[in-house]
């Protein structure tokens, strides 16, 4: 019995003076298993219900209650409250101990609060300084950069002038005034640091205007960098236009002069390029370049306008060939625009010294302002003290202190509580024993005993036990019950089960049987509907060949026709061409006429002109002339009206061949209608059979369909009917095992008394 064997085993851990746990609703030792066993319901002893405290037994005697031993406990409890004792303070409650130790260490938590809050505050305030000092240090010399940038013109340079400029003396004033920096609002930098500040305002004032004339020239700067990028550009097209000046006044023979001067604007121009690059990159102005630059500039003008009007005094003809005057008149527009620009630059030419001048010394100043910035963030960095932070290490060591004798205390009094609730466990401890003496004879399934309810902690414990013991006795009475009447249900379930299964093994023969028969009868229908389909089919290719057939029937009808009329017309033409054939012949016998009376006339002439003697002799050749070109007339007109009556013979031999092949069309044509009419029959024919084939393949098809439905539908009762086969072989076997359950719950209940 599950009971019983945890009884046992709650004995042994007694014995073995173990504290006793609970697990699974029994009350156990360390190291004992406490699987209930296979026959006992888990709800079978509840003491889950009741809870058990952890106590200790004595090692030897027997299940009785032990004698109480209150000389070995208060010795202890004396040396704990003696090591939990604090000076001072040592004597008071517990809980007042707690309170001023408490109160010391929040206050010491509020000083360390304080210590680190200030330390922070003047690490910020210094690292707002040192980063001040160094953007300071990167502005200056971004300042003395972007100058010499302005002093070429560079927009991007004036930008970044302005933009250093603007916050170096931001971040100066903000570390001599007080201001906000990059961290928050600082208060001025005082000590060391404000001497160091105060040179750096000198040299900063000296700085800040030359950076003020740099910005003030800005225009005009801009500007003189654009003219010295036109007058860079310009020079290259100058010196291509000169080039091919040159070229063309070579071809055109120009004088030596000429080429000369062409070849002086090519390096004029040359020089001047170079000129003003030089004038805008030189670190220092150089009076020499900006004299060059004028002069050149104006000894270009008057040697181009030596070769376009010609000069005396420089002994240069004017160019006058064509195509070199307007290369010329070319040079001339384009150094228009290069004067310009050379112009302005001459004329601003004191303000970019100027500028270079305040570059210049901005770039000298930089050296030494950079020293200064340098010892600014030395006296920064030299002047973060440590004294916080030991301030914040101390405070936080005497606030650690104050929470280790906290929990010294706390520790103290856990141990007095121990004390204390060990002997509440033992008082206990023998309440229980005397409980489990009481059931003892509930381990060996006897429900008939009672627990002796008393005023311990026990009592209620044994009140619950006496109440499930008459729970348990009715509910194995019920078991009992429950289980002969299960027994009996399966028996029956099984009987019916078994027929359940014969019949459903028949009707799933029966119903294969079916199926196959089914199966055949489609084949079948479908072996129908497809030769029904290919007889359609033939059906169709007759009707289509009747169709084909009755169209070239009417073609060929069309055709004679057409051939019937072609042939009256063709006869008509022969007619026609007899009738004019006729009227050559007259044209033909009136022009034999003609030449007769021809031959006459030239025979009589022939005779008078021989009658003339030498005068008429010219006269007698033209009538010989004549007398042959009738003779030749006459051949030919006989000629002719041999060939016309030829003609007239073979046209009324095809007016009559004509005829006849009309005759012959017209005979076609009538047998050509009569099989047109037999095809046009067959066709009608082949068409009524190919819609009767037609329906019957569809019934066929239609019977196919029905039947190959039905045969699915019978392998779907045929599966359905193996489910119901295998379902009630599976309730069959669920009823055995329901009976065998059954007498297993019966069997596991035989063992309690009731």
């Amino acid at each position: 019995m599950g009971f019983k064997l945890g009884m046992l085993k709650l004995e042994k851990a007694l014995a073995n003076n173990g504290p006793i746990t609970r697990s699974r609703g029994l009350a156990t030792a360390p190291g004992v298993s406490t699987a209930p066993s296979a026959s006992t319901p888990s709800s079978a002893f509840p003491v889950d219900s009741v809870p058990v405290p952890v106590i200790s037994v004595p090692t030897s005697g027997p299940r009785t209650t032990p004698a109480k031993d209150a000389t070995a406990t208060k010795p202890v409890a004396e040396t704990i409250k003696r090591k939990g004792t604090l000076p001072l303070i040592g004597q008071l409650p517990f809980e007042q101990q707690l309170r001023y130790l408490g109160m010391l260490a929040g206050l010491m938590l509020l000083l360390t609060v304080l210590v680190v809050v200030v330390g922070n505050r003047d690490s910020r305030i210094v690292g707002d300084y040192q980063i001040s000092s160094a953007q300071l240090q990167y502005h200056s010399q971004r300042v003395a950069k972007a100058a010499d940038g302005a002093t070429r013109g560079n927009q991007a340079a004036f930008a970044q002038l302005q933009e250093s400029r603007a916050k170096f003396s931001s971040n100066l004033n903000a570390l001599v005034n007080g201001g906000d920096l990059t961290g928050g609002a600082v208060p001025p930098a005082g000590g060391d640091a404000q001497n160091v500040l105060t040179d750096i305002q000198k040299r900063w004032a000296l700085a800040d205007k030359q950076a003020a004339i740099l910005v003030a020239a800005k225009p005009d700067l801009i500007n003189l960098g654009k003219n010295v990028s036109a007058i860079s550009s310009g020079s290259s097209q100058l010196v291509e236009i000169s080039d091919e000046l040159v070229g063309l006044l070579l071809q055109a023979g120009g004088s030596t002069s000429q080429l000369l001067a062409a070849e002086k604007l090519a390096s004029m121009a040359q020089r001047m390029g170079r000129g003003a690059s030089e004038l805008l990159a030189g670190e220092t102005d150089n009076p020499e370049v900006t004299f060059l630059l004028g002069k050149d500039v104006n000894g270009y003008r008057d040697t181009l306008k030596a070769l376009d009007e010609g000069s005396d005094m420089m002994r240069i003809a004017a160019v006058r060939e064509a195509e070199a005057k307007a290369k010329l008149d070319q040079l001339k527009l384009q150094f228009q625009k290069f004067a310009a620009s050379a112009d302005n630059i001459l004329q601003n030419i004191q303000k970019l010294t100027a500028a270079r001048q305040a570059s210049v010394g901005l770039f000298n100043g930089s050296e030494p302002l950079q020293e200064d910035l340098d010892k600014l963030e030395k006296v920064f960095s030299g002047g973060s003290s440590v004294a916080w932070t030991w301030a914040a290490l101390l405070v936080g060591l005497f606030t650690l202190s104050l929470l280790g004798l906290i929990a010294f205390v706390v520790v103290a009094d856990a141990r007095r509580r121990s004390t204390e609730v060990e002997e509440e466990n033992k008082r206990n401890q023998e309440a229980i024993l005397r409980l489990l003496n009481e059931m003892g004879d509930l381990a060996d399934g006897d429900l008939t005993v009672r627990a002796k309810v008393t005023e311990d902690i026990t009592g209620a414990i044994a009140d619950s036990m006496n109440y499930t013991i008459e729970e348990l006795r009715s509910l194995v009475t019920g078991v009992n019950f429950a289980s002969t009447q299960v027994a009996e249900r399966t028996q029956e379930a099984r009987q019916v089960s078994v027929g359940l299964l014969a019949a459903a093994e028949r009707q799933s023969k029966e119903i294969q049987s079916t199926s196959a028969k089914l199966l055949e009868v489609s084949r079948s229908i479908n072996n129908v509907s497809e030769n029904a389909n290919e007889t359609a089919k033939v059906a169709g290719r007759s009707l289509t060949a009747a169709q084909k057939g009755q169209e070239a029937v009417q073609n060929s009808i069309s055709g004679m026709n057409e051939i019937r009329e072609h042939i009256q017309e063709t006869s008509n033409l022969i007619k026609l061409l007899g009738e004019s054939s006729q009227e050559i012949c007259e044209i033909v016998e009136l022009i034999s006429d003609i030449t007769e009376q021809t031959n006459v006339l030239a025979l009589n002439a022939a005779i008078q002109a021989a009658s003339a003697g030498e005068a008429g002799r010219g006269f007698s050749v033209v009538a010989e002339e004549v007398q042959r070109l009738a003779e030749r007339s006459a051949e030919a007109t006989k000629q002719i009206g041999a060939i016309v009556k030829t003609i007239q013979s073979d046209t009324q031999d095809a007016v009559s061949a004509m005829e006849r092949s009309t005759q012959g069309v017209v005979e076609g044509a009538k047998l050509s209608d009569a099989a047109g009419q037999a095809l046009s029959e067959i066709g009608d024919v082949s068409r009524q059979l190919a819609d009767l084939i037609e329906s019957i393949s569809r019934q066929a098809q239609l019977q196919a369909s029905a039947t190959n439905q039905v045969a699915d539908n019978m392998q779907g009762i045929l599966e359905i009917t193996k489910q119901t086969t295998n379902g009630t072989q599976q309730t069959a076997a669920s009823i055995q095992n329901l009976a065998e359950v059954a007498k297993t719950l019966k069997s596991s209940v035989s063992g309690f008394r009731l």
